[in-house]
C-alpha cells in the first residue's frame, strides 16, 4: 500500500500539485494520465523516491520492495543480457556469483560447509530455474534467443530498454512503477506485456503510458493528473472518460448556474439599493449574495494542438509503385520482394512485429535507405513529408541542437515568415517562451509536435508518418487522429497504437515474414474478416497447432456472429441513449426558463399567487422527470460501456 498525504510540490511557474492526498491499495493497477507537463513523471519520482523537493507525506512499508524502470543500461553493457535479467534479484545473482567464487577458489576445511549455504539459498529462490525463466521474459519482450548469451552492448537501444523491463519483471517486486513501459515495444511484446501485468503480476502496479488500448485493458483504476491534483476513477480508461466528462459537464454547470444567480442578483440589488420601496428587498438580496460561495477555477493543464494538414495541390491519380523490394542487412534478410501501389487519398496502416522492415521499409520510400532489389516510383505531382521513428536524431544533432525552436522552424521552412512561423509553432502549443528553447532540451513530446509543425507549414500532399504517437500525450494523439481525419492527401503510417490504426486506417498493409498482406478496409474490417490480429494467429498457430481448420472457421463464424449482435444492440442503445439526453435537455431547458422567470425584476409583484404556485407546481415536477431521466440515461450509459467493453473483448478472441 503507498499513501499519499498533503503532497504539495511547486516550481518557478507555478504550483504542480496542492494538498494531494490519496492512496494506492495492493492488488489493483492504476494508470496515471494526464497532459504532458502535468506532472506524472514528477509524482511516479516522488513514489519512487526519486523526488525530494516537496511537501507532506509518502508512506511506503518499509517490508514492501519497489520496481522502478531506469534507463540505467550503461552499468552492464559488458554483463551477459541473461544475466542481466536475473541480476533484478539481487540475493539470487550475488548467491550464483558468490557460488561461482568458491568453486573456483583454493580448498579449505569450511569451503564444502561455505559451498552447501549458498546452494541452500540458490535452491529456495528458485536458482536453478532462474535462466530458463529470465529467457521466457525476454522472449516475451520480443528479445530473441540469440541475443540472450550476448553482451547488452551488442543490442541496440531499443532492446537494451527490454532487457531492463525484463529485469524489473524477474525482480517480481510488491510495488511496480513504470514510465511509458510500451515504448520501443510492438504489438507482440505490447499484448505480452499486457497479458504478464494482468495475470501473473500480483502486487501493486503504478504505470504512466499514452498507449490507451494498453493502459485501457491494463488498469482497474485511473489516477488523473490535472487541477493541480490527482483524482482516482474506478474502472477503465474508457470508463474513466466517460465518468471525468459527466463530472466536468456537471462541474461546469453549476459554476455557470452560480455565477448567473449570482449576476441577476447583484443586478437588483444595483438597480433598488437607492428605492426606499425596494431597499429592504434590496438588502435581503445582498445578503443572498453574500453566501454564493462561488468555486475557485483551477485552468486545466490539458491542451489540445490545432494541427491541420493541408496540401498545396492535389497529387495525381496514381501515386507510389513499389515493385519486387528486398533488403538484407548482413545475413538478416528484411524485405523479402515487396511490391503495392497507392492511390491518391489512401490511408494505408503499416502493421507487424518489430523486425519485419516496417521502418525500413519506410525508409526506402521516403529515399533514405537504398534498396538491394526492386524499384521505387513516385507519381505525378507528389509532395510528401516524412515524420521518422528516430527523428530525435534528425533533430538533435551537431548542427542543430544548440538552435532554438525558432530557428530550427526557419531552416526547415519553405515560407521563413516570422509571423507565419509563430502561429504554426503556437498551434503546436508551443509559447514565446517555447520557442526560445534549445532543440537538446526538449522532451519528447515537444520534439514530436514540432515535427508535426513542419509538416503543417510544408503543405505536403502524401503523408510518410513512422509511430508519430510515440512520447505524445493523449490530448495531442487525438489532436493528430482529427487532423489526419480531415487531411484530403494520402496517408502511410506505421504505428503499434491500436486505437490510433483504428482512427487512422482504410486500408492495412500487414508485414509478415513470408511477405507483404494487403487488407482491404479499415481495421476493424480487418480484425472481423481475419478473426483477430496478426499477433493473435501467430500465438494460435504455435500453441494449438492440432486444431484442423474446419474447426477454425466455425470458431470464427460464432464469434463473427456474436460480434454482430452486439454491435446491432449497440446500435439500438446508443439511439435509446440520444433519446435521453434530447428529453434531458428539454426539461433542463424549461426548468430554467421557470428559475428565470421567478428571477426576473417584480415578477413577485405582478404575479398572482396561484399562478406563481402553478409555476413551482411545473418546476417541481420537471425537476423529478429530470431525476428519472437521468438515472436513466446513466443505466444506459452503463449498458453501453459494458457492451463496448465485450465486443473490444470479443475482437481481442
Amino acid at each position: 500500500m503507498i499513501s499519499v498525504s498533503d503532497l504539495s510540490i511547486k516550481y518557478s511557474a507555478g504550483p504542480l500539485f496542492e494538498k494531494v492526498s490519496l492512496q494506492f491499495n495492493p492488488g489493483n493497477r492504476y494508470g496515471l494520465v494526464g497532459a504532458n507537463g502535468s506532472g506524472k513523471t514528477t509524482f511516479l519520482r516522488i513514489l519512487a523516491g526519486d523526488e525530494t523537493g516537496y511537501d507532506g507525506k509518502v508512506h511506503i512499508p518499509r517490508e514492501l520492495s519497489v520496481g522502478v524502470l531506469r534507463q540505467d543500461h550503461f552499468r552492464f553493457e559488458e554483463e551477459r543480457v541473461v544475466d542481466v535479467v536475473i541480476g533484478g534479484n539481487s540475493e539470487l545473482y550475488e548467491a550464483m556469483q558468490e557460488k561461482n567464487r568458491l568453486l573456483n577458489a583454493e580448498h579449505s576445511e569450511s569451503l564444502g560447509e561455505d559451498i552447501a549455504k549458498i546452494e541452500e539459498q540458490i535452491v529456495a529462490s528458485e536458482g536453478y530455474s532462474a535462466e530458463a525463466r529470465a529467457c521466457r521474459l525476454l522472449d516475451g519482450l520480443g528479445v530473441t534467443t540469440e541475443m540472450h548469451f550476448e553482451p547488452l552492448r551488442q543490442l541496440s537501444g531499443g532492446y537494451k530498454l527490454r532487457v531492463l523491463l525484463a529485469r524489473l519483471l524477474f525482480q517480481d517486486p510488491d510495488i511496480l512503477l513504470l514510465d511509458e513501459p510500451t515504448n520501443h515495444l510492438d504489438i507482440l511484446s505490447i499484448a505480452w506485456l499486457e497479458d504478464y501485468l494482468i495475470r501473473q503480476f500480483k502486487g501493486l502496479l503504478i504505470l504512466i503510458s499514452h498507449d490507451r488500448h494498453f493502459i485501457n485493458r491494463v488498469c482497474n483504476y485511473i489516477s488523473d493528473v490535472d487541477f493541480q491534483t490527482i483524482t482516482l476513477y474506478k474502472g477503465s480508461y474508457t470508463k474513466y472518460m466517460e465518468a471525468r466528462n459527466l463530472a466536468m459537464e456537471q462541474k461546469l454547470t453549476e459554476i455557470k448556474s452560480l455565477e448567473k444567480k449570482a449576476e441577476e442578483l447583484q443586478q437588483f440589488v444595483d438597480r433598488f439599493r437607492a428605492k426606499a420601496s425596494k431597499a429592504k428587498q434590496a438588502q435581503s438580496r445582498a445578503k443572498q449574495l453574500e453566501k454564493i460561495d462561488l468555486p475557485q477555477i483551477i485552468r486545466s493543464s490539458r491542451r489540445y494542438p490545432a494541427f491541420s494538414f493541408k496540401q498545396v495541390r492535389p497529387s495525381g491519380r496514381d501515386v507510389l509503385t513499389v515493385k519486387s523490394v528486398s533488403k538484407s542487412f548482413g545475413d538478416n534478410h528484411v524485405l523479402n520482394n515487396i511490391s503495392f501501389t497507392l492511390e491518391r487519398g489512401e490511408r494505408v496502416g503499416l502493421i507487424g512485429p518489430n523486425g519485419m522492415g516496417k521502418t525500413t521499409l519506410l525508409k526506402i520510400i521516403t529515399n533514405n535507405l537504398k534498396p538491394d532489389e526492386g524499384t521505387v516510383h513516385w507519381g505525378y505531382e507528389t509532395h510528401t513529408a516524412y515524420f521518422a521513428q528516430d527523428h530525435r536524431e534528425l533533430l538533435v544533432d551537431n548542427k542543430t541542437k544548440k538552435l532554438t525552436v525558432f530557428d530550427w522552424m526557419v531552416q526547415n521552412c519553405n515560407d521563413p515568415k516570422p509571423g507565419k512561423i509563430r502561429s504554426i509553432l503556437a498551434a503546436a502549443l508551443f509559447t514565446q517562451d517555447d520557442s526560445e528553447k534549445k532543440i537538446e532540451s526538449l522532451s519528447g513530446g515537444e520534439r514530436g509536435r514540432l515535427v508535426l509543425a513542419s509538416i503543417m507549414e510544408k503543405k505536403p500532399n502524401i503523408l510518410i508518418l513512422d509511430e508519430p504517437t510515440n512520447h505524445l500525450d493523449l490530448e495531442s494523439i487525438e489532436a493528430l487522429e482529427g487532423a489526419l481525419s480531415e487531411f484530403e492527401g494520402t496517408i502511410l503510417f506505421v504505428s503499434h497504437d491500436k486505437d490510433f490504426v483504428s482512427s487512422a486506417a482504410r486500408k492495412i498493409f500487414e508485414i509478415r515474414p513470408e511477405g507483404l498482406e494487403i487488407h482491404e478496409g479499415s481495421y476493424e474490417e480487418y480484425l472481423d474478416k481475419l478473426g483477430s490480429d496478426y499477433l493473435e494467429r501467430d500465438v494460435d498457430s504455435k500453441s494449438r497447432p492440432g486444431k484442423s481448420a474446419e474447426k477454425g472457421v466455425s470458431n470464427h463464424q460464432a464469434k463473427y456472429q456474436d460480434r454482430k449482435d452486439k454491435k446491432k444492440l449497440l446500435q439500438k442503445l446508443s439511439k435509446a441513449n440520444q433519446n435521453f439526453e434530447k428529453e434531458i435537455q428539454v426539461e433542463e431547458a424549461e426548468i430554467e426558463k421557470i428559475v428565470a422567470m421567478f428571477a426576473a425584476p417584480g415578477f413577485y409583484e405582478k404575479t398572482e399567487n396561484a399562478d406563481v404556485k402553478k409555476l413551482e407546481t411545473e418546476k417541481s415536477d420537471r425537476e423529478t422527470r429530470l431525476a428519472s431521466l437521468l438515472e436513466q440515461w446513466e443505466k444506459a450509459q452503463t449498458e453501453l460501456s459494458d457492451l463496448r467493453a465485450e465486443l473490444e473483448q470479443l475482437a481481442r478472441l
